[in-house]
């Protein structure tokens, strides 16, 4: 626990910023597990959702103690920045909830981010969608999710059988 509150509580920047500082920890100078092992343990985090320094303090502390371990492992890489978060927002958010300028900024962001995720899903579409077909289903899948309101879990599965049915050779 106290060698992963040290990596969260030191270490600025994100998930590929904090893998050196894990690295020198559990491999230099704990010796928990070998190179060999933590490019293992890039390799299996890198492929699941989540923050990449969460996944890794999780997969090292189940190596090393099973689940118990996994779960301090994950309370200790993530407490410092949950606790500062915590702190920041306790003290400055009620200085400026009724900021006008603080408010105005918020509003501004809102678009902002709409922006940018419409910006990524234009990229991955040129991308990901060849020719008429795909066009067209991804359309008819945008429409049936804002008209609909259906789970996302639902157009993905019509988007696969679809899939099996339009893209596959051979059928």
């Amino acid at each position: 626990m106290l060698t992963f509150l040290k990596v969260g509580a030191f270490t600025f920047g994100g998930g590929y910023a904090i893998l050196p500082v894990i690295q020198q920890e559990v491999v230099d100078n704990k010796r928990w597990v070998s190179p060999d092992e933590f490019s293992d343990i890039l390799i299996i985090t890198q492929g699941m959702p989540g923050q990449l320094a969460l996944n890794s303090a999780i997969q090292i502390g189940i190596r090393l103690r099973g689940i118990p371990g996994g779960v301090v492992g994950a309370l200790g890489v993530t407490l410092p920045s949950v606790i500062i978060l915590l702190a920041i927002a306790a003290y400055f958010y009620p200085l400026m909830r009724d900021n006008d300028y603080v408010q105005a900024v918020f509003y501004g962001l809102r678009p902002a981010v709409v922006a940018l995720i419409a910006s990524a899903a234009v990229k991955m579409g040129r991308n990901i969608l060849h020719g008429w077909n795909g066009i067209l289903l991804c359309a008819a899948l945008l429409a049936a999710a804002i008209i609909t309101q259906v789970h996302p879990i639902v157009i993905l599965v019509t988007g696969g059988l679809a899939g099996l049915v339009i893209f596959r050779k051979g059928l």
